[in-house]
């Protein structure tokens, strides 16, 4: 007597679910899991870059930043933690963490990287300007 229900396609080569450990391995050897040298860089530099950022931002109630997701095609608004979490995830791993729509944000409180790099080179500008 078995405890577990039999596999009716134990010893099948058609076993339906062959595919599913092929996509597996195949997923494996593509992503190679390690960052480049460069992409790895690029990395610790968005991780600088969004500490000056949440510095100058956050004292005037932006809440994190919003990045046009490349695959929907969706705005995704990302607070700082989860922004930097997302980040030092991909430096371990390789890979980016699966992600999904912010509930209900308020567009209001986010700003791009476009904006939030703008904002910082202009506080540089101002306190180079001033120093002078």
């Amino acid at each position: 007597m078995h405890d577990e229900p039999i596999d009716p396609f134990a010893g099948d080569p058609a076993d339906p679910s062959n595919e599913l450990a092929d996509l597996d391995e195949g997923e494996t050897e593509e992503s190679g899991d390690a960052l480049t040298a460069t992409e790895r860089e690029d990395v610790l530099e968005d991780l600088a870059d969004l500490e000056i950022y949440q510095a100058l931002l956050t004292p005037v109630g932006v809440r994190g930043l919003v990045i046009e997701c490349e695959d929907c095609h969706e705005p995704h608004y990302f607070d700082w933690d989860l922004l930097r979490g997302n980040l030092r995830h991909l430096l371990d791993s390789g890979r980016p963490r699966v992600h999904e729509p912010a509930y209900d944000p308020d567009p209001d409180h986010y700003v791009t990287w476009e904006y939030a790099r703008g904002y910082a080179d202009g506080v540089h500008d101002t306190l180079t300007e001033s120093d002078e």
